[in-house]
Order: C-alpha cells, then sequence, then structure tokens
C-alpha cells in the first residue's frame, strides 16, 4: 500500500484544509460549503468529526487546545508526519483518472430487465437531479467570483462532469422514449380475435391474408428430423429478419408463433392420429413489409453461421383462408382427436359447412418449457358452405 492509497477522499480534502490552516469543526464545514466541495465528496458535517478523529489517532493532525466545555471549537492542525503524507497523496490525486465505476452504468446493464416505463422515469430523475446539481455549482461559483485559479479548475471539472453526465443520460433517455414510441408489431395483438378464440365453443371468424415464411415436408413430427430441421431454419430466418427489419428500416416485430398446415387425402387420418400420413407446411407469420428479398438475404445470413438442409427450403408464402371455424385446444397436441372428430362430425354438418383448405393450428405455448396438460394450440379450419 502507498501512501496515498492509505488516504480516503474525505481524508485527503480534511488535511489539505488543515495543511492551508488550523480550523475547527465549524470552519471546515463552512469552507467545505463555500467552496462547492459537497458536491464532488461526501463529506457531512458529523462525517467531518469522524474524519478528524481517525486523522488523530493516526497522528497525522493534532488539537491545538480548545475551551474544555466546547469540543466542537477545537482547531486542528497538521503535523509533520500528516504535512509529508498530504503533499505525497496530492501529487498521485493530480495524476489520477476518475474511475469508469458510476452506479448508473449497472443499472443500463440490468435495465433490459425492467419495463421500459420504469427504465425511463429512473433517468427522468436522474436527469433532473444532475441538473438540480449543477446549477448548485454554479449559484456557489458566481458567489466566489472572482477565483484563484487552482479553484476556477475545480469548478470548470466539477460543472463539466455534470454537464456531461446530463447529457449523456438526456441522449439515452430520448434514444429509450424512441425506440419506445416505435411500438413493435405484434400479430397476436392486431389480430386477437384470430389468436384468442374460446376454449369451449367454436368460433366463426373471418381470416385476411398473411403472409409467412415456410417450410413443406411429410411425416411424424415428433420423429421426423425433416420436421426439426424445418423448426430450427424457420426460427432462424424468423430471428434474422426481425434484426434486419429493425436496423436497416427501423420498423421492429414480434416474432410470431410458430403455426402449421396439415393435409392428407383422408381426412381422417387426423382424427385416427396416423402421423406418418400427414403432409405439412410449417410456417410463422410476417409483417406485410417483409419481402422476397429480405427473406434470400435472411437465408443466406442464417446458411453462413448453420448447416441445416432445409433453409433451402424457406420461402414466402401468401394465405387468404376466408371464412373459418377455430377453437382452443388446451392440452397435449395427442388429445385434439375428441375436437377434431366434433368438428368434422358434428358442428361442420349441423351448420352447412364443409372443408375450404388445410387444417391449421398456431402453437400459441413453447413445448420445451410448457407441461403437456396446458399446452394451448388454435385448432382451425377453412369452411365454404356445402
Amino acid at each position: 500500500m502507498t501512501m496515498s492509497s492509505a488516504l480516503t477522499d474525505g481524508e485527503l480534502t480534511v488535511l489539505g484544509l488543515l495543511a492551508e490552516r488550523p480550523r475547527h469543526g465549524y470552519d471546515l464545514e463552512r469552507v467545505i460549503e463555500e467552496r462547492g466541495m459537497r458536491a464532488w465528496t461526501a463529506l457531512g458535517f458529523s462525517s467531518i468529526y469522524y474524519v478528524l478523529d481517525k486523522l488523530a489517532k493516526r497522528g497525522l493532525v493534532e488539537a491545538t487546545g480548545a475551551p474544555p466545555s466546547a469540543k466542537s471549537r477545537v482547531t486542528f492542525r497538521v503535523t509533520d508526519r500528516g504535512g509529508e503524507l498530504c503533499a505525497v497523496a496530492t501529487r498521485d490525486a493530480l495524476a489520477a483518472l476518475t474511475p469508469m465505476r458510476a452506479r448508473v452504468l449497472i443499472g443500463m446493464a440490468n435495465s433490459p430487465g425492467l419495463p421500459d416505463v420504469d427504465v425511463m422515469a429512473g433517468l427522468t430523475r436522474r436527469r433532473e437531479a444532475l441538473r438540480e446539481q449543477l446549477a448548485e455549482v454554479r449559484r456557489v461559483r458566481s458567489r466566489q467570483e472572482p477565483l484563484p485559479a487552482a479553484a476556477a479548475a475545480i469548478f470548470d471539472y466539477s460543472e463539466a462532469m455534470l454537464a456531461t453526465d446530463a447529457d449523456w443520460t438526456e441522449t439515452t433517455l430520448s434514444a429509450l422514449t424512441q425506440e419506445a414510441a416505435v411500438e413493435k408489431y405484434d400479430v397476436k395483438k392486431i389480430r386477437r380475435e384470430l389468436y384468442s378464440p374460446p376454449s369451449k365453443d367454436f368460433a366463426v371468424v373471418d381470416v385476411p391474408e398473411f403472409r409467412y415464411v415456410a417450410v413443406d415436408g411429410r411425416g411424424d413430427p415428433n420423429t421426423s428430423p425433416a420436421y426439426a430441421n424445418a423448426i430450427e431454419a424457420l426460427y432462424g430466418v424468423a430471428y434474422a429478419l426481425k434484426f434486419a427489419s429493425k436496423k436497416t428500416l427501423g420498423r421492429d416485430f414480434v416474432v410470431g408463433p410458430l403455426e402449421g398446415l396439415w393435409r392428407a387425402d383422408d381426412p381422417t387420418v387426423f382424427t385416427a392420429r396416423r402421423k406418418d400420413s400427414w403432409d405439412w407446411t410449417m410456417m410463422i407469420s410476417q409483417p406485410g413489409w417483409i419481402t422476397e428479398d429480405m427473406v434470400r438475404t435472411a437465408v443466406d445470413s442464417v446458411s453462413r453461421k448453420k448447416d441445416n438442409p432445409a433453409l433451402a427450403d424457406v420461402r414466402l408464402i401468401t394465405l387468404i383462408e376466408g371464412t373459418c371455424v377455430q377453437i382452443l385446444h388446451i392440452g397435449s397436441y395427442d388429445d385434439e382427436a375428441p375436437i377434431l372428430d366434433r368438428l368434422h362430425n358434428h358442428y361442420l354438418p349441423e351448420h352447412g359447412l364443409t372443408f375450404n383448405g388445410d387444417h391449421h393450428e398456431i402453437y400459441l405455448s413453447d413445448a420445451r418449457r410448457t407441461a403437456p396438460a396446458k399446452l394451448r394450440t388454435v385448432l382451425r379450419q377453412p369452411v365454404k358452405p356445402t
């Protein structure tokens, strides 16, 4: 440990003031307040006596004598050892760099875990506090003008640091406010009626044109390597499109849920769960501004990072389903058969409807993190009058 490192900032401040001339505690408090030192030290009135006591115990300052009934008026002076240590520590302090340990940096690192409104509220309070502190430093300075060069330099530094910090806070706050103002496109919110049907009764909806990135395949989704490759490829491309859209167009969106079109020559294979006979198109919805060129670029980007044969089959499709009947299924995918039987053999005939497109499923839950009994799946069937 060097001689300078043996002194805290508060101790060095008090030692320096006593090196100017002997002072008592009230005098130290007055000078610290008048010179604006409160802005760059943590010295309160009570802590001054704590520091004086520490310095005295180390033999760096000593009392010059005082009335026994007025301890607060005890005057202290620097000892020879204290003067020597103060000089060494001051030389080191002049060359020391400002540490990058602002607590706000930890706050910014942790801010993604908070709602945007909380982050912006915290930064707003910080900006106002910095402005008030800067105004106070300038008021203190104006009362003491003209200042010696050393004192002026101290105020210059304090003002520059506070002004820079306030500017950074304002810039960061503006950027976050602007980002929050551009609401992300979320198909589940914009088309809430299509992604949150009732779970007890079938609902009739009109489904407009949607665009998807899609991959075709065939076979049991539980065992087919092609199915696993298709899902991995779709998510890779979907997220590449999201990041590219935000970076190049300034338009962000929430990656939609996985969806699937299921078809077979004989519709009974669905109620019988004969999965090897299923043909499928797995897909993820895209905002209307996503183009085929953007999809090709995203596929190329993902292909450079991942060797997946399904990437070559990813394409942008347009789907218009029109009138559909849908319901929310809660439970395992293998438990869909009774609902589909009810739809195919009861609801549709009773309402004079028949099939008009592929069976459509929307997977609202992440099967990797959700218990089978709690999986939420939209079951949709395009229909037309018989």
